[in-house]
């Protein structure tokens, strides 16, 4: 059977109309604790969005713990820093990166249900707007310091 011109007219304009995705990758992640008594953690990456549309870092989600949220620290002046939730999430731009490290962004989470152990990982399960859910094993580094992240000027 033939095909007919229209046939590949309206799949060509339909091409046309999908919309841009994004394609995001998850790059040098990491998560620790203050101690290994500690009842809080934290996760900390790079989010590169590789595709032709926005995207936003609208959650996180672990079994490791009791609450998962997305955190930031904000200078109160005289040297005080207050870590609070970003409820909105992070955006993460068409070719571009939002960096969790520690001091700013980052994943938080609260009443961890079993210490962080060096050398193990975290299973933590971000959710983006467009990308969707995509689900990260994240290798525990307790020794880890800050600046050691390379977009920091570290290795």
């Amino acid at each position: 059977m033939p095909v007919r011109p229209t046939l590949f007219a309206g799949l060509a304009a339909l091409a046309t109309t999908l919309p841009a995705m994004a394609e995001i990758t998850v790059e040098d992640a990491y998560a620790r604790s203050a101690s290994p008594m500690a009842k809080t953690g934290a996760a900390f990456m790079i989010l590169r969005n590789d595709g032709e549309a926005d995207d936003r870092l609208v959650s996180a989600r672990t079994g490791a713990a009791a609450v998962t949220e997305l955190h930031t620290h904000i200078d109160m002046g005289d040297g005080v820093m207050k870590m609070t939730e970003v409820e909105e999430g992070f955006a993460v731009p068409a070719g571009g990166t939002h960096v969790l490290q520690r001091g700013g962004d980052h994943v938080m989470m609260m009443g961890l249900k079993a210490p962080f152990v060096d050398g193990e990982s975290v299973t933590v399960t971000l959710v983006f707007e467009e990308a969707g859910e995509m689900v990260v094993e994240i290798p525990i580094d307790l020794t880890r310091k800050p600046g050691d992240m390379p977009m920091d000027g570290g290795s």
